[in-house]
């Protein structure tokens, strides 16, 4: 069974797959929801098609804010009535003393994996443009609340808060045109950031680039539309969709380039 499902996807992500298969079997077999880690986009995608072929188990998505980027899963049987507490997600207001020192998303995340945090507890980490806050599994909040005291060198505190004072995140993307030959990963990133091939495929052969949140090593890696990319010290970009050919049977392609 798990053969003809794996050949509609990529190797790399069989090994999600068999947790999704794992999680909507003990939902069904147990008659109880179940609660994943956060996921990625693309894992959410792939998890919604494999709950679309089962009758027994249904499948929300949550990430603590509208339009969350990374959302936990709830698989559940159809007769259980959903609640949002089913999702187990816990918003952290971070405190510091802002007229003398700024923190940036790369410290946030940071210093909550240096605090021993997995990164699949954590959430989105959102800003408006002065204050920021972080979802987290609520099963670790009291820790990261104790144990995390600083960020980069600035001192900080984590105050837990309500559902409705959770911020709108100020998320800039740039929409651009790609013109390219190939959707391979080294080409891709070559256009989008506007440097050589080569230093492509040095940065990803270095470890620098990650697809859909898993380092990938290979510079022909092929992407596909819906595929987040990540340029350490450069941001991301997603492809958004394929537009057709140009005349010369290049490929048009809209890109969301995340701003920093």
């Amino acid at each position: 069974m798990k053969e003809g499902i794996y050949q509609h996807y990529r190797k790399e992500e069989q090994a999600f797959i068999d947790y999704v298969l794992e999680q909507m079997a003990y939902a069904a077999s147990r008659y109880c929801p179940v609660t994943s880690y956060f996921v990625t986009p693309r894992e959410a995608l792939i998890a919604q098609q494999l709950a679309n072929g089962q009758d027994e188990v249904q499948l929300a998505c949550q990430g603590g804010l509208p339009g969350a980027e990374r959302q936990r899963l709830v698989f559940y049987p159809q007769y259980y009535d959903l609640e949002t507490s089913d999702f187990q997600i816990q918003a952290l207001k971070i405190h510091f003393p802002q007229k003398f020192a700024n923190i940036r998303h790369g410290s946030i995340l940071g210093s909550l994996l240096g605090a021993g945090l997995e990164r699949n507890r954590i959430g989105d980490i959102i800003t408006d443009g002065q204050d920021w806050q972080v979802l987290v599994d609520a099963k670790i909040a009291p820790y990261v609340c104790q144990h995390v005291t600083k960020m980069g060198n600035v001192g900080v505190r984590l105050e837990y808060i309500e559902p409705d004072q959770v911020l709108t995140p100020q998320v800039l993307w740039e929409d651009q045109t790609v013109i390219t030959t190939s959707l391979r990963l080294d080409t891709m990133l070559s256009k989008v950031y506007n440097f050589s091939r080569q230093r492509a495929k040095e940065a990803v052969l270095g470890g620098l680039v990650k697809v859909n949140y898993l380092e990938i090593n290979r510079p022909d890696f092929e992407l596909e539309a819906g595929d987040f990319v990540s340029l350490r010290k450069f941001g991301r970009f997603q492809i958004d969709a394929e537009e057709g050919l140009t005349r010369k049977d290049n490929i048009r392609l809209k890109v969301k380039v995340l701003v920093v």
